[in-house]
């Protein structure tokens, strides 16, 4: 082989590094953003990066781009390995036709996808791109279309992770829509169907970028956006610390850490943490830190329906998802966003072989007149069918209330859910106590001299027969009433015990979840 060949290679490599060239990244970084490259080497382990396609481009010819060809067309693809295990990427190049999408940019990510679906690894996507490349019409719409279907048959199959680091407007939001967790960083990063003008246009609404489809918006209010990272470097170390609770793939189980903390370990704090007033409010993120090792809780949706809390954490070095009821926000009510968050949530730890460990104080589904017309009936049930249909491990804790149907869809026995414990304080009823009284002993109520009296009277008999856990226990419903103290070891124990099991739902093409 000749000198110049080789050296020829060397030019096009350093050709294909540069991009969009030296005067478009360093507009980059003056907006505060790394380019394509740089966040895959934050992203991946030093040196593991494989490239693929870096010689790709274009094949359009109208409107001048056959005089405006870049290598690698807008986008950098690949493998590499976070933490040792194996991953597919692409990262869009914004110094590159302000990262837009043409037929040769969405094959390049579409032929990493089906590899990840080959040889079973997450997918991760870095979106940073103006959309559709206009110039190539219909041919770049139905690119988009085809990393649809591959994020739509990967569900379930790989882990998918998508962070939006610059604008993704129009077709490009429906990706990292499918895809299982995405990130978004606040003031760079966008998200929204029609941008601010079109809006004003339209509806004749003034709104900024920022707060129709920035980071906060919707990590807070549309629930899109699972983690708002405060820079880029956060928001790929999020995506590390994310990927350490999963599985490559739905046939493997979760890597599994040595942990340094007692599997032993009682905490005679939680024996007091739940105040006497059964209506007086505490947090539950404090019981989840006190039982989990080392105290380590991988929050996820954090801003979004605080009234649940979601998220990743270990017992025993092995990983396990948590779905809380939060009394310390809305009294731990379900309302709709906190239903979609958490069937969200249950049915990504099903698909990956995650077990479930559900911290339960709810007081039922939110009233009212604006959660009915907008379909809590719905919306709550999606939680009742993702609890319903997760064969894997599933526990749960009742640290205090759990009334009505609120108490049969937290991952109740009765829904398949494996061990549950109570903690000697809970509630299990049908209602609360007080309400109880009201409708069973009304007519006794009405007719003593002293209502408010008889009142107080018949909620202290009820709640002393009906409001505790061991009538539950009783019927088997409750596995064990245990001391708070206790709670960590239990639980650890008793996933071990579940450690082999099996359980299926019957053949089917798929359920027809209330979407």
């Amino acid at each position: 082989m000749s000198r110049n060949s080789i050296e020829y290679l060397r030019g096009l490599r350093e050709k294909a590094l540069l991009g969009g060239g030296l005067e478009r990244i360093e507009d980059q970084h003056k907006k505060g953003k790394l380019t394509a490259r740089e966040r895959l080497a934050i992203l991946l382990d030093e040196g593991s990066f494989e490239e693929l396609d870096m010689f790709a481009e274009h094949r359009t010819s109208d409107f001048g781009l056959d005089k405006q060809k870049y290598l690698g067309d807008g986008v950098v693809t690949g493998t590499g390995t976070i933490s040792g295990r194996l991953v597919c990427v692409f990262s869009q190049d914004f110094t590159v036709f302000g990262g837009s999408l043409s037929e040769v940019h969405a094959e390049k990510i579409a032929k990493v996808m089906d590899m990840a679906m080959k040889v079973g690894c997450p997918v991760i996507g870095l979106n940073d791109s103006g959309g559709a490349r206009i110039q190539e019409g219909v041919v770049s719409l139905g690119g988009y279309a085809g990393i649809f279907l591959r994020n739509t048959l990967a569900s379930g199959v790989v882990p998918q992770i998508s962070a939006v680091m610059g604008p993704c407007a129009g077709g490009a939001v429906y990706s990292p829509a499918i895809t299982d967790f995405t990130l978004m960083v606040k003031e760079t990063s966008y998200m929204f169907v029609t941008g601010p003008n079109v809006v004003k246009t339209v509806t004749h609404e003034e709104v900024t970028a920022e707060d129709l489809g920035g980071a906060v918006t919707h990590a807070s209010r549309s629930g899109v956006a699972h983690f708002a990272c405060e820079n880029e470097v956060e928001c790929l170390q999020k995506i590390r610390d994310l990927l350490a609770f999963f599985p490559s793939n739905n046939l493997d189980d979760p890597p599994v850490v040595t942990s340094t903390d007692d599997s032993d370990r009682r905490d005679p704090e939680l024996d007091s943490i739940v105040p006497e007033n059964p209506n007086k409010p505490y947090d539950m993120k404090q019981v989840i830190a006190r039982v989990v090792d080392g105290g380590g809780f991988l929050e996820v949706h954090e801003q979004y329906a605080g009234n649940i809390v979601v998220g990743f954490a270990r017992l025993a070095g092995k990983a396990v998802g948590i779905v809380a009821n939060q009394p310390a926000i809305l009294a731990g009510v379900l309302d709709i966003d906190a239903s979609r968050k958490g069937a969200r949530f249950v049915r990504f730890c099903d698909a990956f072989n995650i077990p479930l460990v559900v911290f339960e104080d709810v007081p039922g589904f939110l009233p009212g007149t604006d959660q009915e017309w907008r379909g809590i009936i719905t919306n709550g049930a999606k939680l009742l069918y993702a609890f319903c249909e997760a064969t894997v491990p599933r526990l749960t804790v009742i640290t205090r209330k759990a009334y009505g149907g609120a108490y049969d869809v937290m991952n109740s026995k009765h829904i398949r859910g494996d061990i549950n414990f109570a903690w000697p304080g809970a509630e299990i009823a049908v209602m609360g106590p007080k309400g109880a009284a009201g409708i069973i002993f009304k007519r006794e109520i009405e007719s003593a001299p002293d209502k408010e009296k008889a009142l107080s009277q018949k909620e202290s008999e009820y709640r002393e027969k009906f409001a505790n856990p061991y009538l539950a226990a009783s019927r088997g419903y409750i596995d064990a009433v245990i001391e708070p103290s206790e709670t960590r070891p239990r639980l650890i124990r008793a996933l071990e015990r579940l450690g082999n099991k099996v359980d299926g739902n019957p053949k089917k093409k798929h359920g027809n979840i209330p979407l």
